[in-house]
C-alpha cells in the first residue's frame, strides 16, 4: 500500500508531458496571435497618420481655434461647476457653524478667532497707552497753551 502511495504521490509532482506539450503550444499560438495583431494595429495607425496629416495641414486654420475655443469652453464649465460645488459646500458648513453643530474645522475657527480678537485688544490698549503718553507730554511742554512770543500788528 505505501508503494501505491508513493506512486501516486510522484505522479502528483511531475506534470504529464502531454499537458506541458498543451501549455507551450496554447502559450505560442496566443503570443503568436498578439504579435500579428500588434504588427496590424502599428500598420494601421501609420496608414492614418498618411491619410490623415494632408487632412489636417489643410484644416488646421479652422481646426486649431476650433480646439481652442471647445477647450476654452470645456475649461470654463468644468470650473463653474467646481466653483459652484465649493460655495454649496460652504454655505452648508456656515450653516452648521451658525446653528451650532460644530462642523470639522469650526474648533480651529473658534481658536483663530480668539487668537485675532485678543491682538486686536491688545493693540486697542497700546494704542491708548500711547495716546495718553503722548498727550501727557505736550501739556507738560506747554505746547499749545496760547504763548504770545510774536509782535502785535496794530
Amino acid at each position: 500500500m505505501a508503494h501505491k502511495q508513493k506512486r501516486y504521490d510522484h505522479h502528483l509532482q511531475q506534470p504529464q508531458l502531454s499537458h506541458q506539450v498543451i501549455k507551450t503550444a496554447t502559450a505560442i499560438t496566443l503570443g503568436a496571435s498578439l504579435v500579428v495583431l500588434s504588427g496590424l494595429t502599428l500598420a494601421a495607425t501609420v496608414i492614418g497618420l498618411v491619410v490623415t496629416t494632408p487632412l489636417l495641414v489643410i484644416f488646421s486654420p479652422v481646426l486649431v481655434p476650433a480646439l481652442i475655443t471647445v477647450s476654452l469652453i470645456f475649461s470654463g464649465f468644468l470650473t463653474s461647476g467646481g466653483l459652484g460645488a465649493a460655495a454649496t459646500f460652504v454655505l452648508y458648513w456656515m450653516y452648521r457653524y451658525v446653528t451650532g453643530k460644530h462642523p470639522v474645522g469650526s474648533h480651529q475657527l473658534d481658536i483663530a478667532r480668539d487668537k485675532i480678537a485678543g491682538a486686536a485688544t491688545g493693540a486697542r490698549d497700546k494704542a491708548e497707552r500711547l495716546g495718553h503718553q503722548t498727550a501727557g507730554r505736550v501739556s507738560a511742554s506747554g505746547v499749545g497753551q496760547g504763548s504770545s512770543t510774536g509782535a502785535s500788528t496794530g
